[in-house]
């Protein structure tokens, strides 16, 4: 398996897409902080992650089943059914804003994880 298509870097990936899909939730759910009936977005990862590794934990060569494991994995948006005012609306904007500035350092770093396995490819490439 070449480093591109590392597990490791599979799952960076597949990360950044997770954290990417929670922060348009995020500001989508703070966006709509007025609207009557809305319900908060949820973002989860981790759950579908964690089901596809057991299961493949579980078969016949799980080593060679992490990496279908890993692409199976989905990323799953659903509403929360939490409701916290009289209008029926969920969001609590001061929750979702941390959880926002926190999901950006997140995202800061698992794009500097990537940028330096990009690095020391580039310099494998070069010969450096």
């Amino acid at each position: 398996m070449d480093f591109l298509s590392s597990n490791s870097q599979l799952l960076l990936e597949k990360s950044m897409g997770f954290l990417w899909t929670k922060q348009a939730a995020l500001l989508d759910n703070v966006a709509n902080a007025e609207t009557p009936n809305y319900k908060t977005k949820v973002v989860t990862f981790e759950e579908s992650l964690r089901t596809r590794l057991e299961q493949a934990g579980r078969g016949p060569a799980p080593r060679s089943r992490v990496r279908e494991a890993l692409e199976d994995s989905e990323v799953t948006v659903f509403e929360a059914q939490d409701v916290t005012r009289m209008d029926d609306n969920g969001v609590n904007v001061n929750e979702q804003l941390v959880e926002a500035v926190r999901n950006a350092y997140q995202i800061q770093y698992v794009m500097q994880s990537i940028s330096s396995n990009l690095s020391v490819l580039r310099s494998a490439i070069r010969g450096q």
